[in-house]
């Protein structure tokens, strides 16, 4: 899926010159953890509430409460924020967003078109409405996990089952990342299956079940 599609393009921002404490209030007014930061119109980077509390001083701080809010108020955002700024493209896909995020460690992205324009943001909770889009999760509570053997029809033969039960597929997501040589692991949701015991049997004498379980968000 591309990221177009799930980021946000309603973009609350901040200037370069803007200082910390007009950051903080930019997000706490509007519910957000991650401001773009522009300077001359442009994108410069990119800054989070995390950044910000690092910035402020403790509270263990010899200055009270006036002179703290003035420091707050005279230190500009482009002092703290990251140095190294991450963009991806409108047209990349999630996955590669949230391997950008994972491997820098950072919590959100600005999407930029080709000639740097700002387009929006992609943050993790982003991608965590999106991997709970594609998960079926929301339309099938019957969850199923598989190990199979890595060749054509595999998965065929597993979904050939569940309709011959009755069953209608909601999603099947696949991966290799810990799997054994020559073998995958496959996760299937369904709804409407006709008798969900005779279902489970069938399967675990057929193929190698990991899980067959309901997993309903309450």
């Amino acid at each position: 899926m591309p990221v177009k599609d799930w980021m946000s393009r309603k973009l609350i921002v901040v200037d370069a010159e803007a200082s910390i404490m007009q950051a903080s209030k930019l997000m706490k007014q509007h519910g957000i953890q991650h401001l773009p930061v522009l300077k001359d119109g442009r994108l410069a980077g990119i800054i989070s509430d995390r950044d910000l509390k690092e910035a402020s001083p403790s509270k263990a701080t010899a200055l009270d409460i006036h002179e703290l809010y003035y420091l707050l108020d005279t230190i500009p955002v482009k002092t703290v924020m990251p140095r190294q700024l991450y963009t991806i493209s409108p047209q990349a896909t999630l996955e590669k967003a949230a391997a950008v995020m994972l491997k820098h460690n950072i919590s959100a992205l600005p999407v930029v078109d080709a000639q740097g324009h700002l387009e929006g943001i992609i943050t993790k909770g982003d991608i965590f409405r999106a991997f709970v889009a594609i998960s079926g999760i929301n339309q099938a509570e019957l969850a199923m996990g598989f190990a199979l053997e890595d060749r054509p029809g595999s998965i065929k033969e597993v979904t050939d089952v569940i309709r011959a039960h009755g069953g209608r597929i909601a999603s099947i997501l696949t991966g290799y990342e810990n799997a054994p040589e020559g073998w995958r692991f496959v996760f299937i949701r369904a709804r409407e299956i006709d008798d969900e015991a005779a279902l489970e049997a069938e399967l675990r004498e057929r193929f190698k079940v990991i899980y067959f379980l309901h997993d309903k968000v309450d």
